[in-house]
């Protein structure tokens, strides 16, 4: 398989109805909508990495560790439920839904996007992200099943282990 961008993964799983979806909360076209995901995308990924070299890469490191020993959700069967659904979904979820305000204000002010629309964006977005990050983490990006559940990457405990921008940039891709 050609390695796709993160956002072409978080796109494909999307969807054309859910594409279409956020078309219409937009008010722009299917081109319009993916241009919308792709920068939404790119900045919840962003969120992650500043996240990850703020005060709360410990916080991101185990996030992984735990997408990495889950089975992958089913990205587009979760939307629906908001940020509010997302209490299940783990560690990550929490990560997500802590950056996912910050990246809504980020998008629409740098879109000129209505900012009520954007972070509802977001909001179907999270729980596709969050499919997207476990089948990644599922091929090999980050601890496997067989780890202790919540271990850290291989090579020792979570504040030690693997640099978290390798970890980072293996799973979401490179800096784009």
């Amino acid at each position: 398989m050609s390695e796709s961008s993160f956002q072409d993964d978080v796109i494909d799983e999307l969807g054309d109805d859910k594409l279409q979806e956020i078309a219409g909360l937009l008010g722009t076209d299917a081109n319009g909508a993916r241009e919308a995901v792709d920068t939404t995308v790119g900045a919840l990924a962003g969120g992650l990495r500043e996240r990850a070299d703020g005060d709360g890469g410990d916080e991101v490191r185990q996030a992984f560790a735990e997408v990495a020993d889950q089975q992958p959700l089913q990205g587009v069967a979760t939307l629906g439920g908001g940020l509010g659904g997302l209490l299940g979904g783990g560690m990550m979820a929490g990560v997500l839904a802590k950056v996912a305000k910050p990246v809504a204000d980020a998008v629409a002010k740098k879109t000129g996007l209505p900012a009520p629309a954007v972070s509802r964006v977001v909001e179907m977005l999270v729980p596709v992200v969050l499919a997207v990050l476990a089948k990644r983490a599922g091929k090999g990006s980050a601890p496997r099943a067989g780890a202790a559940p919540g271990a850290a990457p291989a090579g020792g405990p979570a504040s030690e282990g693997p640099d978290l921008g390798d970890l980072l940039g293996s799973i979401l891709g490179g800096k784009k």
